[in-house]
């Protein structure tokens, strides 16, 4: 016996049949939107998000009831991929830095690298991957690069380096939030190893030359009195810490070391799959850090690392919402279909990751809405799935504009103004992005096919 319709549904049917329409024209509109509110109300990406959820679903012909259905689904789904993940790299980040080790990371490579726009770049990149946030590396690193240029111009390039640098790894390698999403979607068993011996040699090619760039751009930079060979960057006024001492400080690395330690161990002893292993692996670097962190900064670590990690995770939940409402909506069948139609089917991942960071200015959501869409469609069947993953990650970097958050922190702690800002953070993020969409496009035709 059919079931009759609710109230609710008698009243809303009207407004949800006129409403009904193509979902890329939905998709589009929901974009635009996302888009407007977020320059416009400047609130948590969230709420944001978690509206254009809302909108598209009815958009594109969903019932409220599916519509809420999808989004927690898909809030739950997020949130169980990356809750653990995402904690512990914030605790680490927040014990690290109760403790001042940043410092003694940073003096370590320090005794390796002497330049210090090559250090700030360096030390970007290191850090945005076990940290799992490119931003909370950046904010670490900005006391610390402050002290190694006193001139504000050749500062602010380090400041500029420290956030290309961070996003390039934060968006190429696995295991970041960026990648995780991607890879569980697309590998089809391929291995993680496999895909980071491609990735990480390609970020370091990119960060060699994003410098390149900048010592293009900023020569002046570039040209520091040689340091000793036991220099030390100076102590932040605002760290009331002990003098560094010369040496490795393998207190400081003993989370990420514990971190690499626990991968073979996952694989060889325990026999973990993917998704238990960088789970486990970062239960362990947490499990660490918490160990040898003393009492007086364990507390307020723990703490801070939890309210850090709630902020990011809800972020990433509320992109995991939209994901699933837009491929609960026939999406990634009906306009993917139209797409691939128009444009080579190459250009399709790229061009959708592109719009979706347009609009909303995340990574890591434009990450788990991506996968979300492709999962399932032809594109995936059409294209290899190292150079997919690649090729959305190029599509995440291209447009690093108003609606990114990393955009304006950067621009507030620079005080440089929004022309500024574009030349020194927008553009080398672009061109890295061109970069590997050109690699991708590479290996599909070339080596894939």
């Amino acid at each position: 016996m059919r079931e009759l319709p609710t109230r609710f549904q008698v009243f809303f049917y009207p407004f949800t049949s006129i409403l009904t329409m193509d979902p890329l024209l939905a998709f589009v509109i929901t974009l635009a939107l996302i888009t407007i509110v977020s320059l416009w109300y400047r609130i948590s990406p969230f709420f944001t998000l978690i509206g254009g959820a809302v909108l598209f679903g009815l958009l594109a012909g969903m019932t409220p009831d599916a519509t809420m259905l999808g989004i927690i689904a898909g809030i739950g789904k997020v949130f169980s991929a990356f809750g653990i993940i995402i904690l512990c790299g914030a605790v680490i980040a927040k014990l690290l830095q109760e403790q001042h080790q940043i410092e003694e990371i940073v003096a370590d490579i320090r005794k390796y690298v002497k330049n210090p726009p090559v250090i700030a770049g360096v030390s970007g990149y290191l850090l945005s991957v076990p940290i799992t946030c490119c931003i909370t590396a950046y904010i670490m690193l900005n006391p610390i690069l402050d002290s190694l240029e006193k001139d504000r111009t050749k500062r602010n390039v380090l400041l500029y380096l420290a956030a290309v640098g961070g996003i390039i790894s934060y968006a190429l390698i696995y295991p970041t939030p960026v990648v995780i999403p991607l890879y569980e979607a697309f590998s089809a068993g391929m291995s993680p190893f496999t895909f980071d011996a491609v990735s990480i040699p390609l970020s370091l090619l990119l960060l060699g030359g994003i410098l390149l760039y900048f010592r293009f751009v900023h020569p002046a930079a570039f040209t520091t009195e040689k340091d000793k060979p036991d220099a030390l960057p100076p102590q932040s006024p605002a760290a009331a810490t002990p003098v560094l001492h010369p040496g490795i400080h393998w207190r400081a690395w003993a989370p990420f070391i514990a971190i690499l330690i626990a991968i073979p161990v996952a694989f060889l002893i325990l026999h973990l799959s993917q998704v238990s292993m960088i789970n486990f692996i970062m239960l362990v670097g947490a499990v660490t850090a918490i160990a040898l962190a003393p009492s007086a900064a364990r507390a307020p670590g723990l703490s801070q690392g939890a309210k850090h990690a709630g902020l990011i995770i809800f972020d990433i939940c509320g992109a995991g919402a939209l994901g699933f409402v837009i491929v609960k909506s026939g999406f990634a069948q009906i306009a993917l279909g139209q797409l691939t139609l128009l444009i080579p089917v190459i250009l399709v991942p790229f061009i959708l990751a592109a719009l979706i960071e347009t609009a909303q200015g995340s990574r890591v959501v434009t990450a788990v809405i991506t996968a979300e869409v492709l999962a399932g469609s032809a594109v995936v069947g059409a294209i290899h799935p190292l150079p997919l993953i690649l090729l959305i990650g190029a599509g995440s970097c291209v447009v690093s504009y108003v609606t990114d958050p990393f955009f304006w922190l950067v621009q507030r702690t620079t005080g440089d103004d929004i022309k500024t800002v574009v030349k020194n953070y927008t553009l080398p993020i672009a061109l890295g992005g061109i970069g590997i969409f050109v690699v991708a496009a590479a290996l599909e035709y070339l080596v894939f096919r």
